[in-house]
């Protein structure tokens, strides 16, 4: 694993041979605010005292993940082992009392470490520092015991706020929001879709993270509108991914005013503008025929599937008699969605959507799942700034998900079935503990696998088959050498452990500045990131483009919140204040989303 020294911690902070401390309690505090200023966890490993008196001669404090776990004891078979977390490290740091001075002294400190360290982002969840301080108790003992108000009042303070906030109008509280999400991060993207009345229809929003976060998952996309944000059901979009850690990952979101494929080209030009042109590889949606249509004018070399599982629930509401009634049916359908030897070419056929790079990803799942946790927290009398407020604290949720595995892939070791495979060891050590498994079940499956034909003529073609199990396979890859090309090897860093490691330095983003609200690795600190993007907004020229008239059906941009690479920054900055007083312009000009 490699020798690891911990590094950026204060020479006052570190501990040292000969070093006195009046208490070994102290000596302890001392050492776990060494290990969390290091990103490791400790914890006490032994104590001697003297019989009589109880006095504590000697103690020793190791790193958390000294020494092995014994042997697991249940059953070989058992669906969830018990995940190992230590690995023989032999950072440790040990103190002997003096019989003269009556004071702990060090008499052993060592640093390195025999695994990865923690990330400071996630030093918070490591076992010796997951504690609740005193002035937090104190304020949750308050809460919990006497909150100093009645329902009523949390009620009546809650319907003040609301009117305060919306004082001004929706335009306004909207345009406020935005300002301030500039303010705190001029990387944030926003802009708007007026109609001919120069009322604001559609809006897209997405903050530096989910740019970033594009750039590195941006592959394969999912997109659905299928929940309506209020009572009067105006669609909320979504864009959606996986990280390399199979969570879920936002790109942006959207209000619509409705789903026409006008809509949709808006929208699905302004998502790639906000992405630097990048377009998905795969986009997964519903049956949705304006969407479908979008994706063809914006994004025609982007291979569009469709959800197997809307398409499941279709056939329940058009076919539900057949498939109740006829199993024959039933099970061919089946076979016409998931199984490889469909031989019609259709978007949601799994041998067709094989073939190109899904993640395997197979439905829009995943944004239904988040638009349940969205509605968890949502009500049709919501103003929008509580919606962003609502939506922000969603994105935050599935954000602390990345952070939890994050620490899970230094914290736990993967379960290696082949323990004396040295492909298995080093791939664990490289990819993220859920992409591992994933490996070592196909590694697994291997052992079924024989090659019934060979065809080296040409193509270097072969046919498998499975063991006990009908069917062939037929195998065209690795044409004229016999291994994986380097374009299928370079595909695999999508999952690796460090895929977003200086996070920005090979992006196709803008100069996107990090979200200074967010606690990132000390990579994303690069030279990239620290350049930054200028606050300088085309704003003003979207401001006054607002007075031109334009045709009944035409319909133009609004603010928008990046200054892209190539727009004209000689304008200068934008400041808060010019934001606001260019938004007040439109104040009164938003269609009621709220």
């Amino acid at each position: 694993m490699g020798i690891h020294v911990p590094s950026n911690v204060p020479m006052e902070s570190t501990p040292f041979k000969g070093m006195e401390f009046e208490v070994d309690e102290i000596a302890y505090d001392y050492y776990n605010e060494y290990g969390r200023k290091a990103s490791f966890s400790i914890r006490k490993e032994y104590v001697n005292k003297y019989k009589k008196t109880g006095v504590v001669t000697s103690r020793r404090f190791v790193c958390a993940k000294e020494g092995v776990h014994g042997k697991d004891k249940r059953d070989q078979n058992v669906k969830n082992p018990q995940a190992e977390t230590r690995c023989g490290c032999e950072t440790r740091l040990v103190i002997v009392l003096n019989q003269d001075s009556k004071k702990y002294v060090v008499s052993e400190f060592i640093t390195e470490h025999n695994h990865c360290l923690h990330l400071p982002s996630t030093v918070h969840m490591m076992p010796s520092q997951r504690k609740v301080a005193a002035t937090h108790a104190i304020e949750i003992d308050l809460t919990h015991d006497n909150l100093g108000f009645t329902k009523q009042d949390h009620k009546n303070y809650l319907c003040t706020k609301r009117q305060r906030d919306m004082e001004h109008g929706a335009a306004a509280s909207l345009g406020r929001y935005f300002s301030c999400q500039l303010k705190e991060n001029p990387s944030y993207y926003f802009t708007t879709q007026l109609d001919c009345e120069e009322l604001i229809t559609n809006i897209f929003w997405a903050d530096a993270r989910m740019i970033i976060d594009y750039s590195h998952f941006g592959d394969v996309i999912t997109f659905d509108t299928t929940y309506g944000t209020n009572r009067d059901a105006r669609p909320l979009g979504v864009f959606l991914g996986l990280n390399h850690h199979k969570e879920t990952v936002v790109f942006g979101g959207a209000l619509l005013y409705d789903e026409t494929t006008e809509s949709f080209v808006w929208l699905f030009e302004t998502f790639l503008k906000a992405m630097s042109e990048k377009k998905p590889i795969t986009i997964f949606t519903d049956q949705d025929a304006a969407m479908s249509a979008a994706i063809k004018v914006v994004m025609s070399k982007t291979y569009h599937a469709l959800c197997s599982w809307h398409m499941w629930q279709n056939a329940e509401k058009q076919l539900g008699h057949l498939l109740k009634n006829d199993s024959q049916f039933n099970t061919d359908f089946l076979a016409y969605i998931y199984e490889y030897d469909n031989k019609y070419d259709e978007k949601w056929a799994q041998a067709y959507v094989k073939r190109n790079f899904t993640t395997r990803m197979k439905t829009t799942q995943f944004s239904e799942s988040f638009n349940a946790n969205l509605k968890d927290c949502l009500r049709t009398d919501l103003n929008i700034v509580e919606f962003f407020t609502h939506f922000e604290t969603i994105v935050n949720q599935k954000r602390d998900k990345e952070l939890e595995a994050k620490y899970n892939s230094r914290q736990k070791f993967p379960s290696l079935k082949l323990k004396s495979s040295p492909m298995l060891n080093q791939v664990a050590t490289v990819y993220t503990p859920k992409l591992f498994d994933l490996f070592q079940a196909e590694v697994e499956e291997v052992m079924t696998l024989s090659i019934l034909e060979r065809n080296v003529s040409q193509t270097h073609s072969y046919v498998v088959g499975v063991f006990n199990q009908y069917g062939k396979y037929e195998v065209i890859k690795f044409e004229s050498f016999g291994i994986l090309c380097r374009h299928g090897l370079k595909v695999l860093d999508r999952w690796r452990r460090d895929a977003k490691d200086g996070s920005g330095k090979n992006c196709t983003t803008h100069n996107i500045k990090p979200d200074t609200r967010l606690e990132y690795s000390a990579s994303t600190s690069s030279a990239s990131h620290q350049e930054g993007s200028s606050a300088s907004v085309a704003l003003a020229s979207h401001l006054e483009s607002i007075s031109i008239v334009v045709g009944s059906n035409d319909k133009i941009n609004g603010a928008g919140g990046l200054l892209t690479q190539g727009s004209d920054a000689s304008r200068g900055p934008l400041t808060q204040e010019s934001f606001t007083s260019g938004w007040n312009e439109m104040v009164h000009k938003v269609k009621p989303f709220f």
